[in-house]
């Protein structure tokens, strides 16, 4: 397919793109896809070809590709006020009421919410606001940051050094300061014979090890996700929130709870944090903030950590940060149509709903001789491969199974994503029980495929 001159598109992409988070060997072989439109939870290419999207795009577009009550939304705020900035006391009347509705769907009784660009720059702008109000409470001693391994938080410098995943040392990171403590995934990191709530007790024994041996003086806070998401679906071990949480205020550290992939439905939810009663001091959200329809990110403040953050504002006479179109007027309109469709358009009861038969399809996998385990929660399921399954031994990295998977099911028209040794599903909200069964047909005939090829 090529474009009104005549050029390939997918010579011009080779042309012209640097591709991010992407299989370099699997893009030299098998070339781009480029898109065009989508329709529901179905994405096109320049080709014609349909795809079921298992990934909500990039876990955002849960209310599928071309919903026309949050396009009309955008539009209708284009036609009246389509740019605007938040600097200096000013900011849009569509972004106050945003800023009225997410405080009141947040856990918090009351507190303030300050808005960025995606999900990397809210956790980065949380980290300052931290060292800040450290820094005005004479304080300033109290900067590392807490994260855990597998953990996943962005792709800013500060963000990626709380994202403990082995590419950021392609860039010298994490820098001094940023501490990753274990990572709560009992199939993998549970000792011979351990139960699941003694590994729980190990994890928060841990923790408080760390923070002893760094200095809880030095400690500013602590951020986590609900459900490691890009770290391949890994839920936390059975009362893991409720272990760590005594251990957190003991030394009067903030827990962040990293919302920006289960936040606002995922789990069926609202709030992933409120899943597993996180009753964190700030939340960090983006993604699904705006179904995947424009750019946005927020830092979600409780009551504490917003007097005091206002407090260290004034005390400075400002708080010199930000960014030209955070809080921006269509975001804002679209953010409000879109929690509008999730919560009282039947997409979140969808969620709660078909969980239990998508997790039902997914368990499906467990038979499988190189599943090594199939674990899920609420729309979010992933399956991890094992040459060796008693042993939990993954494949040579030569195979690059995930990948493997991967591409297959693109060929079958079928988008999944493969994370490590792990093959992760996370459908759009929208999506029926006969496209579950669809996407699951499709994926069981890809994993034959796969594995027959490798014998």
């Amino acid at each position: 397919m090529a474009d009104a001159n005549g050029n390939s598109w997918e010579e011009k992409d080779r042309a012209n793109v640097l591709h991010g988070f992407t299989d370099f060997p699997s893009l030299k072989e098998n070339g781009p896809v480029i898109l065009t439109h989508g329709e529901g939870i179905h994405v096109f290419d320049v080709h014609g070809k349909r795809y079921l999207d298992a990934n909500s795009g990039l876990w955002n577009n849960v209310a599928g590709f071309n919903h026309k009550g949050i396009i009309e939304a955008l539009t209708a705020q284009a036609e009246r006020f389509p740019g605007y900035h938040s600097f200096f006391g000013r900011i849009a009347d569509v972004t106050v009421a945003l800023s009225e509705r997410l405080i009141a769907l947040s856990p918090f009784d009351s507190g303030k919410v300050y808005y960025t660009n995606s999900g990397s720059e809210a956790n980065d702008t949380m980290v300052k606001m931290l060292w800040m109000i450290n820094r005005r409470k004479g304080q300033p001693e109290r900067r590392k940051i807490i994260t855990r391994v597998n953990a996943y938080h962005g792709v800013t410098i500060a963000t990626s050094s709380m994202t403990a995943k082995p590419y950021n040392g392609e860039f010298g990171l994490p820098l001094p300061g940023f501490l990753h403590a274990d990572c709560p995934h009992y199939w993998r990191f549970g000792l011979e014979g351990e139960t699941e709530e003694a590994f729980t007790e190990r994890m928060a024994r841990n923790l408080k090890d760390l923070i002893e041996r760094e200095g809880p003086e030095t400690i500013a806070g602590m951020f986590a996700e609900p459900v490691q998401g890009a770290g391949g679906v890994i839920p936390p071990s059975k009362g893991y929130f409720a272990a760590i949480r005594p251990v957190l205020r003991e030394y009067d550290i903030p827990l962040i709870a990293d919302e920006v992939i289960c936040g606002f439905g995922r789990l069926g939810e609202m709030w992933g944090s409120d899943y597993y009663d996180m009753q964190p001091d700030a939340i960090i959200t983006s993604k699904c903030i705006t179904a995947g329809y424009y750019p946005m990110g927020a830092v979600i403040l409780g009551e504490r950590l917003a007097a005091e953050m206002q407090a260290a504002s004034e005390a400075a006479e400002e708080f010199p940060h930000g960014f030209t179109a955070a809080g921006s007027p269509l975001g804002s309109a679209v953010a409000l149509k879109a929690l509008d469709v999730i919560e009282n358009d039947g997409l979140i009861d969808n969620v709660r709903a078909l969980t239990p038969y998508f997790l039902k399809r997914l368990s499906r996998f467990g038979d499988h001789p190189h599943a090594g385990e199939v674990r899920g929660v609420g729309f979010m399921g992933a399956i991890e491969i094992v040459a060796d399954k008693k042993r939990k031994t993954p494949f040579d990295g030569k195979l690059r199974i995930s990948e493997r998977i991967a591409n297959k099911a693109l060929e079958k028209g079928l988008i999944c994503r493969p994370l490590g040794a792990s093959v992760v599903l996370a459908p759009p909200f929208i999506i029926t029980r006969d496209e579950l069964d669809t996407m699951f047909d499709l994926l069981e005939e890809t994993f034959a495929a796969v594995f027959a090829e490798i014998g």
